[in-house]
């Protein structure tokens, strides 16, 4: 016993309660390997997981939004009509102004802005709940959306539908596959090589006793096996699709607001504000700028995701963004945030969501209906929260408290470890 709990120590960072955090991930490859099994193998068909990326692209878009909003420990119940809206403003303006798309983009993304200040400032400044002004937003902007629109849908150029609708150009030699999706794959089995190679460095600099050598190997086989698979799956579909605009746009928000949160003093506060707010105030963070802040990023998203939908839609209608705030919300409870903020990570937000967009597009797949699709959903989240929170209660092994400490540093006191009170929280960021 104690050997397989030396070799979890080494393969998973440093402590066997590491190896937990992957707990979500081991439910993410579950789901795929039941769904594979029951479609016949339909599920990793390289169409098909096209086709997910580029439907859920915008859910998982609100879900880093949404992550960073819950971990401050505010909802945001407006995003579903704030992306709507903008997406039927942006649609107007191409129609009536000849916007040119880049423009319509950046046109989009300022009224998400001016909406997140408007929203922002009743929280931060006024002091009125967020689950009240979003309330109030989502019925202002969803009002607003068919008001402009006049219940009609209004289409978008060609040019536009790129973001949503588009895949990385064929480019080069004919290889039987998308050279570019190949280089995109290329360059990820790059950054985890030298991401590899830095923790080793550092280790050493510090004078800490290295990952064993073997450990290394094994820990990067099974890395690089998985995304050269996923690249070789995407990079097969029928020509002219590949990986998808939007699942680009998507890993690059990942990667921009995992550093942010992880490394940067900004994404410090937002977690020791979500782990006491008093005690964050006192300590010298900006508790209105950080809630001004989080209220503003998020309906910022959301204009992204409405653009990204109604440009693959390729139309804005007055049913765009339905529901689409629970999903993100879902996403961000499965994948490990805390209803009481302080905790979740973007990682966790993304493999939630994931988690969800495969359960639904198995079903989809299996001939499931709508109506048993939503109660089978609803029933999956609370069994999986409620699970969860009894085996925390129990002392035991927890999904969603384990997801909750990815990137955790322990010796420098990161506000997200549930360990941490909200005192210590609130002093790390500022100390940095």
């Amino acid at each position: 016993m104690s050997r397989f709990k030396d070799l979890q120590k080494n393969l998973f960072g440093g402590t066997t309660s590491n190896a937990r955090q992957f707990g979500m991930i081991f439910a993410l490859l579950a789901t795929i390997l039941f769904f594979q099994i029951k479609t016949d193998g339909l599920t990793l068909q390289p169409n098909n997981l096209i086709n997910v990326v580029s439907q859920y692209s915008y859910i998982l878009i609100l879900a880093i939004g949404m992550l960073m909003v819950i971990v401050a420990g505010h909802i945001d119940l407006s995003v579903g009509s704030v992306a709507a809206f903008v997406g039927i403003v942006v649609a107007k303006a191409m129609q009536e102004w000849d916007l040119p798309w880049w423009a319509a983009i950046l046109f989009g993304l300022g009224v998400g802005a001016v909406v997140g200040a408007w929203q922002g400032f009743w929280v931060a400044y006024i002091g009125v709940p967020a689950f009240i002004v979003t309330l109030a937003g989502m019925l202002l902007f969803r009002g607003a959306n068919q008001y402009i629109g006049n219940a009609d849908s209004v289409p978008v150029p060609e040019a536009f539908k790129r973001i949503g609708a588009g895949y990385m150009h064929e480019i080069g030699p004919n290889t039987g596959y998308n050279n570019p999706t190949l280089l995109l794959g290329l360059l990820a089995c790059l950054a985890v090589l030298w991401r590899e190679y830095r923790a080793r460095k550092v280790r050493l600099a510090m004078g800490a006793e290295p990952t064993p050598v073997w450990v290394s190997l094994i820990r990067l086989a099974v890395m690089l096996g998985v995304i050269i698979y996923a690249t070789l799956l995407f990079a097969s579909g029928r020509r002219d699709t590949s990986f998808p605009i939007s699942g680009i746009i998507l890993a690059v928000l990942v990667l921009a607001y995992g550093f942010y949160t992880r490394n940067t003093a900004g994404g410090r506060y937002i977690y020791a504000v979500g782990g006491n707010a008093r005690a964050a105030e006192l300590s010298g963070v900006k508790l209105k700028r950080v809630n001004f802040f989080v209220m503003m990023n998020m309906s910022v998203l959301a204009a992204l995701a409405g653009m990204i939908f109604v440009a693959r839609s390729g139309a804005s209608g007055p049913q765009d963004g339905l529901s689409w705030e629970l999903d993100a919300i879902a996403a961000v409870f499965i994948g490990g945030a805390a209803v009481s903020g302080g905790l979740g990570t973007i990682s966790g937000s993304i493999v939630g969501g994931l988690v969800m967009a495969l359960l639904t597009n198995g079903l989809q797949l299996l001939g499931t209906g709508t109506d048993k699709t939503q109660i089978i959903k609803g029933l999956f989240l609370l069994a999986a929260v409620a699970f969860d929170v009894y085996n925390k209660s129990q002392g035991r092994f927890s999904i969603i408290g384990s997801i909750s400490k990815p990137f955790r540093r322990e010796s420098t006191g990161d506000p997200s470890a549930p360990s941490g009170t909200g005192q210590q929280a609130a002093k790390t960021p500022v100390a940095g």
